[in-house]
């Protein structure tokens, strides 16, 4: 019999909570000490981002205050970029790294960046997946329900839902180089543009490799949990 809140597989679970717990504690200690270093340009996230965006020929992206601590984000469909409370007045080298990262995805957008495009393009199943996927598994071993395929054959409905599931799995993988790649545009244009001098560009590497880890711990939780969710959906194929 299946039994859902005793199965073993929750260490899967488990291990995925640690590591994006350990990532998210690690992004925000790194963002309070480099939050304390005061930029040599003087120049506040907002303005720096401002200066890149023109420097790069965009001039057709606002920036907007909200807020919120690290909300920041680029979006493609208003060409809005929002830079949060923490970021978008402050005059720190982690402010201004932040505000550079969410430029690199503006650049990525007006270039057609492909990884960018086909995120977008993964919202709306990525939304599907997260929100519907486990539960239609959970219900399909709970209830033992699955369909006869044209031409024999049986399909589950656990099986369905780890398709689902599998649409926001590939959100979070797909969105691995598009975050790595807007930190390595906005750790070059920091320099190249004289925003910041090489020590600085330095510290900001810091930074934003600390967040990107939040994106490779969040990948790994999915892919864990999609793991689990194969594990539970043959064990319980063994048992019927």
């Amino acid at each position: 019999m299946f039994g859902y809140y005793y199965d073993p597989t929750y260490i899967l679970v488990l291990i995925g909570a640690i590591i994006s717990i350990a990532a998210s504690q690690m992004v925000n200690s790194t963002y309070r000490k480099y939050a304390k270093v005061r930029a040599k340009s003087g120049m506040t996230g907002a303005e720096a981002a401002q200066r890149i965006l023109q420097m790069s020929g965009i001039r057709d992206v606002q920036i907007q205050h909200i807020s919120g601590d690290l909300t920041d984000h680029y979006d493609p469909v208003k060409k809005v970029l929002r830079l949060s409370d923490s970021v978008y007045g402050s005059r720190s080298v982690a402010a201004i790294g932040v505000a550079a990262h969410e430029c690199g995805h503006a650049i990525q957008h007006k270039e057609g960046y492909f990884p960018l495009k086909l995120r977008s393009t993964l919202v709306p199943a990525a939304n599907i997946g997260s929100k519907l996927g486990l539960p239609i598994v959970l219900l399909g071993l709970i209830l033992g329900i699955g369909f006869d395929l044209p031409g024999g054959g049986y399909f589950s409905l656990a099986q369905i839902g780890i398709w689902v599931f599998s649409l926001a799995v590939l959100f979070q993988v797909v969105t691995l180089p598009v975050e790595f790649n807007a930190s390595g545009r906005a750790l070059k244009l920091l320099g190249s543009y004289g925003v910041m001098g090489s020590d600085e560009v330095d510290d900001c590497k810091r930074v934003l490799g600390a967040a990107a880890l939040t994106y490779v711990a969040a990948a790994a939780a999915s892919i864990l949990q999609l793991l689990r969710l194969v594990i539970l959906a043959r064990g319980r194929s063994r048992d019927d």
